[in-house]
């Protein structure tokens, strides 16, 4: 069973950081490509970063490009999500996924709130 739990979320202000978390369990975490997904009140799931089984290619969409990294841990079956210079606008909710593109695994979220 495809296992994925997600941790780091919180409340901050604009311009400040957080670090999210996946811990993965279930399936080939070391073979596998995953990504990170948001979903903001009354919008649709957004991709805001893939990253390939070796971490050699990264996808991110111009609304987070140069703010958020991730990165991934094959020996601890984590991936990361850096978020740096937060806006409010990306307040939402963070999912871990399974899958570079698309793929029905994802984790429960964590909420990531940004305002003063």
């Amino acid at each position: 069973e495809v296992r994925l739990v997600e941790s780091g979320g919180g409340l901050v202000q604009p311009g400040g950081s957080l670090r999210l978390s996946c811990a993965a369990s279930g399936f080939p975490f070391s073979t596998s490509d995953m990504r990170w997904v948001r979903q903001a009140p009354g919008k649709g799931l957004e991709r805001v970063s893939a990253i390939n089984w070796s971490g050699s290619i990264t996808y991110y969409p111009d609304s987070v490009k140069g703010r958020f990294t991730i990165s991934r841990d094959n020996a601890k079956n984590t991936v990361y999500l850096q978020l740096d210079n937060l806006k409010t606008e990306d307040t939402a909710m963070y999912y871990c996924a399974k899958g570079y593109n698309d793929g029905r695994e994802q984790g429960q979220g964590t909420q990531v709130t940004v305002s003063t």
